[in-house]
């Protein structure tokens, strides 16, 4: 079976918005073992995205069609391929009722009800977090998937109506594992999986992160017990391999898997943060939880900050400089203090674009990380704008902090 993707809205044309539903569907897509063939974008406009469908479908036997389902008159989505398809639009009752319940009592503006409007035959999608339902034709021997564009919206529906539905589509089952890695490079990995990557199933790719990469193993069989046998001995073997750079599966993040363990060993955490602006504190609340460890953020942009909020001492920012190993140990160390945690994290560093010398160039950037009264802090020259050093600056600090944890904990 195969796909493409169509992202339907003037905004994305423009730039305004970043089409992150097409990376997420292809991803998910090919964990089903359905190939995305093309992804393509298209403006608000009938008869261009008309010409789209029916170019899709010459080569594909599904199109995924994300944005182009709210209230407005150029939302006109499902509208279009319910002409492509030669089908009437119906009230759906059940699609109503949802709707007045979202709304709860409030008033609903004519135009939404708009949105209930569904292609005759089609399987309605409840959207439990939007007003906009979504659907799927099936006709003439192919497949319309008719998804809202916001992420919050798209991804809870792909996740739980969507995939299921290609699942039960497919006559074998196919079942996929990711094995997330911090700490080395893609190639390196791939190296060190040597003829893992050459199997055939189950297969075997990398694929690189900002600051991170990942395994996936995937694998075809009559059912998801037998696709779960083939990659458990490959998957026992990347970690016999690479086990001290995997830091989980499947869809954890670095940050939740950072804090799981800080909350686990029964520890706090507080941060201390220049050229990252709050960054670092950011990831890590981003666990549900985090308010079991996480303690304070502090963003220490000026000298005088550093000072007054963490303690680090005057003659070392002019014997030092902000930018600087001493600095960022002082960080650390006095922001655990100042919050009575066991570890203190720290940033300072030149984002740019201005801000550069010789002697501290635009890139440099000093993490700290400190446990228990023990500092250790790291050198950075990175590469990229001042959003990619930032991010990248970020990164690295947790991905220090899960190291030294496990060295300081015996993994």
């Amino acid at each position: 079976m195969t796909a493409e993707i169509i992202a339907v809205g003037t905004e994305i044309l423009l730039g305004d918005i970043v089409n992150t539903n097409a990376q997420y569907i292809a991803r998910a897509l090919a964990g089903v073992g359905i190939a995305s063939l093309r992804q393509t974008v298209v403006g608000d406009n009938e008869e261009r995205l008309l010409e789209a469908i029916d170019s899709a479908y010459k080569q594909s036997d599904v199109i995924i069609a994300t944005g182009g389902l709210g209230p407005t008159a150029d939302d006109i989505t499902k509208e279009t391929f319910a002409k492509f398809f030669d089908l009437p639009l119906i009230e759906d009752a059940h699609s109503k009722e949802l709707m007045e319940s979202y709304f709860k009592g409030r008033e609903i503006a004519p135009s939404n009800y708009k949105q209930i409007m569904m292609p005759e035959g089609c399987i309605v999608l409840d959207n439990h977090n939007g007003t906009a339902p979504a659907c799927i034709i099936e006709k003439d021997g192919k497949i319309a998937v008719i998804l809202p564009g916001p992420p919050k919206e798209m991804y809870p529906l792909f996740e739980d109506e969507v995939l299921p539905y290609f699942k039960r589509k497919q006559s074998t089952a196919i079942v996929s594992k990711e094995l997330k890695l911090v700490g080395i490079g893609e190639s390196s990995a791939a190296e060190i999986a040597g003829e893992l990557l050459n199997g055939e199933n189950p297969t075997v790719a990398p694929y690189a992160k900002e600051g991170e990469m990942l395994f996936r193993i995937t694998a075809r069989a009559e059912g998801e017990e037998e696709c779960e046998k083939l990659i458990e001995p490959v998957k026992n073997i990347l970690y016999e391999r690479l086990g001290k750079y995997i830091y989980g599966e499947d869809k954890i993040t670095l940050e939740a898997a950072v804090m799981r363990d800080i909350i686990n060993k029964g520890l706090t955490v507080a941060t201390a943060e220049s050229c990252t602006g709050g960054m670092v504190a950011a990831r890590l609340i981003n666990y549900p939880g985090a308010s079991e460890a996480f303690a304070d953020g502090v963003v220490s942009y000026s000298n005088e900050s550093k000072v007054k909020f963490l303690g680090v001492k005057k003659e070392t920012l002019e014997k030092y400089g902000a930018v600087s190993e001493e600095t960022a140990r002082e960080m650390c160390l006095g922001v655990a203090a100042i919050s009575n945690t066991d570890i203190g994290l720290s940033t300072t560093g030149v984002a740019g674009p201005t801000g550069g010398t010789p002697e501290k160039p635009i890139g440099l950037v000093y993490i700290g990380v400190a446990i228990r009264g023990k500092a250790f802090v790291k050198r950075l020259e990175l590469k990229g704008n001042r959003d990619k050093i930032r991010t990248t600056a970020t990164a690295k600090v947790i991905q220090l902090l899960r190291e030294k944890l496990k060295e300081e904990y015996n993994g």
